[in-house]
């Protein structure tokens, strides 16, 4: 197994998700600053948009519109470059604040969530994946997920793999053309990790983010581990990669406990490590 030691590119946010690279630049969420931003490699930064119900999974339409999920509000929101606009309500096909999503290159868009009131002190409960159409319409193509969070679409397009957090899994399933899921099979097994944030590369190895161990690993179908970077002693939360040629893993960490969060202290931090493997094509 190889290992690679990071090296910081920007900090000073309070705790981060959901990035993507597009047009140059790498689009992260700040949840708990409740603010959407833009980082070049370089590391300059820009705001594009307040989400006031906490911002994560991100993802763009065919014309290139950003798409953002809404946590608290269960709401799929458009940017079009002034204002927010609803996508998709998916109040009613969820039981818990929404989570981190994958955008497919037809605009549909896979949408995780808790699947119960993690911050209200709630039990445990499965949860459902839901698939938004291009237009806005919802409906739910997988149950019985433990806290499905980041999301890749790989082998051009037929494949969906999901991170159960709670489960210490990745799960994988087949997509038919109408984005239905079906086949539902282990694609690794973590053990005690937590998978957070997932990216994928092109050989079809996957990035996880181990949230509990602080670790971020190459995983391959069927769990064998060939690189790791350690993030010490603070969360591992996303990751994606980018950059000119690809093969920059850019790492969104966490220094901090979860009560600070929820102060806004800031804790987030981007670092970023070159790699062997450039970008695969999940969005």
């Amino acid at each position: 197994m190889k290992t690679h030691q990071a090296q910081q590119l920007a900090d000073g946010f309070v705790f981060l998700e959901g990035p993507r690279w597009h047009q140059d630049r790498l689009w992260f969420s700040d949840m708990w600053a409740f603010k959407v931003f833009t980082l070049t490699e370089a590391g300059e930064r820009a705001m594009v948009c307040d989400v006031l119900q906490r911002p994560s999974g991100l993802g763009f339409l065919p014309d290139g519109t950003p798409l953002i999920v809404s946590m608290a509000d269960r709401k799929l929101l458009q940017w079009r470059g002034n204002a927010l606009h609803d996508h998709a309500d998916l109040t009613a096909l969820t039981a818990g604040d929404l989570n981190d999503s994958v955008t497919d290159a037809q605009g549909r868009t896979y949408v995780g969530n808790f699947g119960y009131d993690l911050f209200g002190g709630a039990s445990a409960a499965p949860a459902d994946l839901v698939l938004v159409e291009a237009d806005g319409q919802a409906r739910i193509v997988a149950s019985g997920l433990d806290f499905p969070n980041g999301s890749v679409i790989k082998d051009g397009g037929k494949t969906l793999v999901v991170a159960e957090s709670w489960a210490g899994r990745l799960t994988a399933f087949d997509i038919a053309r109408d984005g239905s899921l079906s086949n539902r099979r282990i694609y690794a097994t973590l053990g005690e990790r937590i998978p957070d944030g997932i990216c994928l590369d092109a050989a079809g190895g996957i990035w996880v983010s181990c949230f509990g161990s602080g670790e971020f690993l190459r995983v391959l179908d069927g769990g064998e581990i060939t690189d790791r970077v350690s993030s010490g002693n603070k969360r591992a939360v996303a990751c994606q990669l980018g950059g000119r040629d690809g093969k920059t893993l850019f790492c969104l960490t966490y220094d901090g406990t979860l009560e600070d969060i929820h102060v806004q202290k800031p804790g987030g931090a981007i670092e970023t490590v070159r790699v062997a493997v450039a970008a695969g094509n999940s969005p």
